[in-house]
């Protein structure tokens, strides 16, 4: 499972499994066996899931071993204290650039693409790829790079990995906004990325695009649902510690992204 989803209602605070039931029926009814949640990294737009689908159906929790460096980063954001590790431990695995992870008979493949974050990962089964916030369908161009820890000239260059994989993998998007009122897409493949992607196709150079990305990215507000999603998913899914009336508060630390 990779990237699972929590649904929040931010208005009035209320989080709810009916996403990731979803998943859930599908798991127990085709009797499979959930062995690895993967996150390609500590999303700030939604709140991770990975703690319901260990409590229900086990399995591992794995993220890139940059984690550290996003906890120490957003624990001081939030003023966490030492009761909040910043050694990865919350979660089961922490991976590295290079590495394989077993599944069945089958290998996941393990590429560092930082630049969106630190922590980004890209994993790779078979021809299928599953990039995180890199790029885009191809209409849609690339992740931003606005974030603590984000580099657009870094994003640029864990885009060029992504596209030096042979031309018919299949990549398979972390989001789709859908440019032009157009409906929902998921997967497309490496040519049509470097042939079309309207951010970093072949004919775009590095500068061309980090100046593009620094622009945009300055025009950019910050994502509805950043400041819980970041406290959950820096704990790896887990919310933050209760207070004495057993109540979960999120923290609104005001100008922290100015």
């Amino acid at each position: 499972m990779i990237d699972s989803v929590l649904d929040l209602d931010y208005p009035s605070g209320t989080v709810t499994t009916v996403g990731v039931q979803r998943i859930i029926d599908y798991i127990e009814k085709h009797q499979l066996e959930l062995e690895w949640i993967v996150e390609t990294h500590v999303h700030a737009d939604h709140l991770s899931a990975a703690p319901v689908l260990q409590e229900r159906l086990g399995g591992k929790l794995v993220i890139g071993k940059n984690i550290q460096v996003v906890q120490e980063t957003f624990g001081k954001v939030f003023n966490e204290g030492t009761e909040f590790k910043r050694d990865g431990s919350q979660f089961d695995v922490l991976v590295e650039d290079g590495e394989e992870l077993t599944m069945g008979d089958l290998q996941i493949k393990v590429l560092h693409t930082p630049g969106h974050t630190p922590a980004c990962m890209t994993y790779i089964i078979g021809d299928a790829v599953f990039v995180g916030d890199t790029l885009f369908m191809p209409d849609g161009g690339t992740a931003r790079v606005d974030f603590p820890g984000g580099d657009a000239r870094t994003l640029y260059r864990s885009i060029k990995r992504v596209l030096s994989l042979p031309e018919n993998f299949r990549l398979f998007m972390c989001h789709d906004y859908c440019p032009n009122g157009r409906a929902l897409e998921y997967q497309t493949t490496v040519a049509a990325e470097k042939k079309s992607n309207i951010h970093v196709n072949d004919k775009i150079s590095e500068d061309e695009f980090v100046a593009m990305r620094e622009a945009r990215d300055a025009t950019l507000g910050m994502p509805r649902l950043i400041l819980p999603s970041l406290q959950v998913n820096m704990r790896a899914g887990h919310m933050p510690p209760a207070d004495s009336d057993g109540r979960v508060f999120f923290k609104l630390p005001v100008n922290a992204f100015v």
